[in-house]
């Protein structure tokens, strides 16, 4: 985690950052023990290892945050907390000096380190939208949203076929674009790889491979032709796009892993999605993510572990999903509603709030 805080000098304002150690500990949704011995690209060794130094970066986050507030004139008027591991030590120490804390928690459910800081925080952010019961029964949660670029914002249906266009895609053919975010997903990869001959028959085709998994996947370029710099073919593969705000601004569907931040993302920029949350995360905050949104038909939700089963299955619903407009304009209609356009201004005020 790093420590910051803001100094006045004759140039102006800068922020001091300061590095505090964390561990994280690894565990696995719906895991059973057999599991962890026969996962080959797990190895119960790892794990054991691997949560051996992760209580060590915690009990040393433990020291370092104790060391940085003993002193009153260093400690903050209030601490946010974006969520995750790293905030776990500094936040437990806060507690011990009674410094107000702000937790903003992106997904559904939240994750253990932030259910452990929860129960003395003063605000508690959240990016889903919250149920009426828990609203009432906790009054210092709240709706917020998640804080996005905004540069993520609806596109014009003339906006979107200059974005096509600028793309060399074909404006008038609708777009797919798959996305398993800047690292990628090496199963999104491997089903597109699979069902992608039948797909460019529909739809034109925009891969997002990731920097983990490019060169793995540099055999499907054979699909990309190019006349000098025009597109001649209707697939287009990155390993990782910096405009993202536009690529997916031209898509007529994006199908993505089932993370906070991207369906804020997609939320924003009023997109019919199919999401394939990753199932293996701890909490399966993913797995949540989509079934809320899929219960709220807000999204159509293909589950990581079917879809390697069949990718076939992938294939029908991005096939469901171009053939009915009216599917489309509804699923994004529906999205569209759980995006927060203010939720940087409306966080920000909170932990103003707390700090005066």
């Amino acid at each position: 985690m790093s420590w910051a805080d803001g100094r006045e000098t004759r140039r102006g304002t800068y922020i001091r950052v300061r590095r505090i150690p964390a561990g994280k500990f690894h565990r696995y949704a719906a895991w059973k023990f057999k599991d962890y011995f026969t996962h080959l690209d797990v190895t119960l060794k790892d794990l054991i290892l691997g949560n051996i130094l992760g209580f060590m970066g915690f009990l040393s986050g433990l020291f370092v945050s104790f060391f940085r507030l003993a002193r009153k004139k260093n400690r903050p008027n209030v601490i946010f907390f974006k969520g995750g591991y790293v905030c776990l030590p500094v936040g437990l120490v806060a507690r011990l000096f009674r410094i107000p804390y702000v937790i903003h928690e992106s997904d559904v459910v939240a994750g253990l380190a932030n259910r452990v800081l929860m129960k003395k925080a003063k605000r508690v952010a959240f990016g889903m939208p919250l149920t009426d019961e828990i609203a009432s029964a906790h009054p210092n949660y709240v709706w917020t949203g998640t804080p996005i670029a905004p540069e993520f914002k609806p596109v014009s249906p003339t906006q979107q076929a200059a974005l096509k266009k600028a793309f060399s895609f074909n404006k008038d053919k609708p777009l797919v674009v798959i996305t398993g975010g800047s690292q990628g997903s090496l199963n999104l990869d491997e089903a597109t790889r699979v069902i992608l001959p039948e797909l460019l028959k529909i739809a034109s085709v925009g891969l997002v491979a990731g920097r983990k998994h490019y060169e793995d996947f540099i055999d499907l370029k054979k699909y990309e032709n190019w006349d000098h710099a025009s597109l001649e073919s209707d697939f287009r593969m990155w390993e990782f796009n910096t405009t993202m705000n536009e690529l997916m601004g031209a898509a007529d569907v994006v199908i993505s892993r089932a993370g906070a931040t991207t369906i804020a993302e997609l939320a924003a920029l009023k997109k019919a999605v199919i999401l394939v949350p990753f199932e293996r995360l701890p909490g399966g905050h993913q797995v949540k993510n989509a079934e809320r949104l899929e219960a709220a038909d807000a999204a159509i939700v293909l589950k990581d572990s079917e879809m390697q089963k069949n990718p076939n299955r992938l294939l029908d619903d991005i096939r469901h999903i171009i053939r009915s407009p009216k599917l489309r304009a509804d699923l994004a209609e529906k999205l569209h509603e759980e995006a927060r356009s203010d939720a940087a201004k409306r966080l920000a005020e909170i932990i103003l709030e707390e700090a005066l």
